[in-house]
């Protein structure tokens, strides 16, 4: 969440950032009303401190008059310790109250993210040109004439916006996954398999709760009592694994990776581009992470989408770059960058890799710090999160923008060995 210091002290700075996200009435009432709260939080706890230093005089009174045989002229302690009871009782809702309006709050997006939607995404770079296809087959159709993906038998087994890679097609999606698996641990990365499981707690810390909550698949209480939903995405996962925690400062950045599963309740497509595997309710990410220093953060980010174009550039795709829009990127971060492929078969771009900064956002959120060298006071790190990559967004990429004339599907040359083939063709 946002530092309650900077709203007090530059408030319209705030509410300016915020207004890229957000309609401005709502950002002046969301304002008002949390100023309201911590001026009386603040009062609770003078008024408390206060009440706690009259209390010890008086106690201290009541006892000299008691040992002095005197009728002591205050109010015996029990009656003070209930007042302060009353007091730390109210001061606990307001505070509740505080940090509920103040998990709402979107992170502030960057000087250099301009607001709006989609519509004011901005292309900063391209990759490639769109191949040359004479007559532009769907991945849908492509996966069903080289028997790749079992679409009719994955709606069987899960329902609509399931499907089951057979054949060479679970071979390919598997050859991906490894490859990305080797390629982030040659950068770097510490490589993690976390749960799929996650308690609650580690979706309020990555930003998604309480406004996305319902987005998710939640196990029911009676079998969670704690509260427990299947990841979205692995960046939940890795913050989440190091909330509480105070980072050694000399190894950071921290960079690690997880492959996973990721399971959403977002509606899957009907549309033309998001038919097959380009949404669905799970499917598989190779995500990267990188906890940092405030002053490390610019070149984390810009070493993140390098990597990530890396890998799409590896596998020979034509892609862009897009910044994208306030409005457009997640709340929980500053500024998101998405590395998007293109789908001859619709003429559009869909994205395999958002690399974003978000900050200390999230680790406020989550009460992730470092301490100042040679000191003893600490400070929040900065997070970062990218793709790399969506696997179910390269298999209909890689399946349209090889294609050939007689059905075939040239095969990446990084992955030929691994397939122990160049070329997937029609049964």
């Amino acid at each position: 969440m946002l530092d309650m210091e900077l709203i007090r002290k530059d408030r319209d700075a705030v509410a300016s950032a915020l207004a890229k996200r957000m309609d401005l009435a709502e950002v002046t009432h969301a304002l008002d009303e949390i100023q309201q709260l911590d001026q009386q939080r603040r009062g609770l706890i003078t008024e408390i401190d206060g009440e706690r230093q009259r209390r010890k005089a008086e106690a201290r009174a009541y006892a000299e008059a008691k040992r002095a045989g005197r009728e002591p002229e205050v109010a015996a302690p029990e009656a003070g310790r209930r007042q302060i009871a009353e007091l730390e009782t109210e001061l606990d809702e307001v505070q509740s109250r505080l940090r509920d309006r103040m998990s709402e709050l979107p992170n502030l997006p960057a000087d250099d993210v301009v607001p709006g939607g989609k519509e004011a995404n901005r292309v900063v770079k391209t990759f490639g040109e769109p191949p040359a296809i004479e007559k532009v087959r769907d991945h849908v159709e492509l996966s069903r004439m080289l028997g790749l993906v079992d679409h009719e038998r994955g709606v069987k087994l899960g329902g609509s916006g399931f499907w089951m890679y057979t054949g060479l097609g679970a071979r390919l999606e598997w050859a991906l996954v490894n490859w990305l698996i080797e390629r982030n641990v040659e950068a770097g990365y510490e490589f993690l398999l976390p749960p799929h499981l996650l308690l609650d707690t580690a979706g309020f810390a990555a930003g998604q709760f309480p406004k996305f909550y319902d987005d998710v698949y939640h196990l029911d209480r009676r079998s969670a009592p704690r509260g427990q939903f299947l990841l979205p995405t692995a960046e939940t996962a890795i913050l989440g694994a190091y909330q509480d925690e105070i980072l050694e400062t000399a190894k950071l950045p921290l960079k690690v990776f997880a492959y996973t599963p990721c399971y959403r309740r977002e509606a899957a497509g009907s549309h033309s581009d998001e038919r097959g595997t380009v949404r669905g309710h799970q499917f598989n990410k190779v995500e990267i992470f990188q906890f940092a220093l405030p002053e490390q953060a610019d070149a984390a980010l810009e070493a993140m989408i390098g990597h990530a174009e890396s890998l799409v550039e590896a596998l020979g795709l034509h892609y862009q770059r897009s910044l994208l829009a306030a409005g457009d990127a997640s709340a929980a971060m500053r500024k998101t960058l998405d590395i998007e492929v293109w789908m001859p078969s619709t003429g559009r771009y869909k994205e395999v890799s958002s690399v974003s900064w978000g900050g200390d956002y999230q680790a406020r959120r989550a009460a992730i710090r470092y301490r100042e060298r040679g000191g003893k006071q600490t400070r929040f790190v900065h997070t970062l999160n990218g793709s790399a990559l969506a696997t179910s967004r390269l298999f209909p990429a890689i399946l349209e923008q090889f294609q050939q004339p007689d059905g075939s599907v040239l095969v990446p040359e990084v992955l030929r060995d691994r397939l122990g083939s160049d070329r997937l063709t029609p049964r």
